[in-house]
């Protein structure tokens, strides 16, 4: 029997995955794990895509978030 895999959750506020019940960032817990596009952001003061999605804080976002 094949191991089931965990879905990923992004939280719908600021796209950033989150590991728990609620978003470390924004503090809300509403979560989604229907998401596109991974993006991970670095440096986001020299990061247009960061700039255009209103990402100050470097990690792992979706593009997509439903």
């Amino acid at each position: 029997m094949a191991a089931r895999k965990k879905q990923a959750k992004v939280c719908m506020e600021c796209h950033r995955f989150v590991d728990g019940e609620s978003c470390v960032i924004c503090g809300t817990s509403n979560l989604s794990d229907d998401w596109a596009g991974y993006l991970i952001i670095i440096d986001p003061e020299q990061s247009d895509i960061a700039r255009k999605m209103n990402i100050s804080l470097p990690g792992r976002y979706a593009l997509k978030v439903r």
